[in-house]
């Protein structure tokens, strides 16, 4: 397979391409900044900034209105004691006076959390099973497929429902949620992959050395079928951001975090009201980081996947 150097390299070599690499890199700080903020907060213990109430400044406009609203002139961000000048928003406050910009930030945070932590347990199960399946064949194959078919003739909804009132509402249960759920597309195409090269030289010839078949499977098979697992994850991530913020808007995820799917359920109710900020920009973000990775995951397949490069 392609050196990981050389795939950033071709990804980094065409403009759309370098666009998302530039979205994802940005999201990515935001959330290891969001990550730091919540940490020393709690090392702290004391309420995190992004949660502060301040209902004086509630429904505060974003700062570029207010520039246009007062000619071009802006207050600091810095309010000393006594001065009644009202703090700078850069993307508006919500209803308790919240800074929607911290909040975003922190929804970053949290979308990072569930899409990774989903991805480590959905990956790893469905390439496990998939090379099962796809390597012996016969009654663990038909094993593997059952549990592919049982699984996704399951709601995955209800499934989350379920694992969120056993482990309590918060991240684990969706963590569990949806790592359990999304696993049947990768064993599948991982297992393709392996049947394809069961057979090929390579593998009968470490048959005849007398390999091992965990080895045969995990050092000779897996290597060449990474690709798979780099576009799974590239389309997973995105898929788990999305399904959180369904959740979360449902009220069954975090509830004392700004998840990206609470912002939408609390300015929903405030549309009515000319608040307008606060759903725009937290749509447009979580627009921004779906289309990133889906881009990114279609040049992935593009770059990677055999059967397109031997058409080109």
């Amino acid at each position: 397979m392609k050196g990981t150097h050389h795939i950033f390299h071709r990804l980094w070599h065409r403009w759309d391409t370098r666009l998302s690499l530039i979205i994802v890199a940005v999201y990515s700080l935001c959330a290891a900044y969001g990550e730091w903020v919540y940490q020393a907060a709690q090392r702290a213990d004391r309420t995190p900034s992004y949660n502060a109430v301040n209902q004086a400044y509630s429904y505060t406009p974003p700062a570029f209105v207010r520039v246009f609203q007062t000619g071009g002139r802006i207050t600091s961000c810095a309010v000393a004691d006594g001065d009644t000048r009202p703090p700078v928003y850069l993307l508006g406050s919500d209803n308790l006076g919240r800074d929607v910009a911290q909040r975003l930030i922190q929804g970053a945070r949290i979308a990072f959390h569930v899409g990774i932590m989903t991805s480590l347990i959905a990956i790893p199960l469905g390439v496990l099973l998939g090379c099962l399946g796809g390597y012996f064949g016969g009654r663990v194959d038909s094993l593997v497929a059952w549990l592919c078919a049982t699984v996704a003739s399951m709601p995955g909804l209800l499934f989350i429902l379920a694992v969120a009132i056993v482990v309590g509402k918060g991240l684990m249960g969706i963590y569990l949620g949806i790592g359990l759920t999304t696993w049947v597309s990768v064993c599948r195409n991982v297992r393709a992959e392996v049947i394809k090269h069961r057979n090929r030289t390579y593998v009968l010839a470490a048959n005849v050395l007398g390999y091992s078949h965990p080895r045969i499977m995990f050092r000779h098979i897996l290597p060449n079928v990474t690709h798979m697992i780099l576009i799974a994850f590239s389309i997973r991530f995105p898929a788990s951001v999305a399904t959180e913020v369904f959740i979360s808007f449902l009220g069954i995820g975090v509830q004392s975090e700004p998840s990206w799917g609470i912002m939408i359920n609390n300015a929903r109710l405030r549309l009515w009201q000319g608040v307008w900020w606060e759903m725009t920009f937290v749509t447009l973000a979580i627009f921004l980081l779906v289309l990133a990775f889906n881009h990114l995951a279609d040049a992935l397949r593009d770059l990677l996947d055999p059967a397109l490069r031997a058409e080109r």
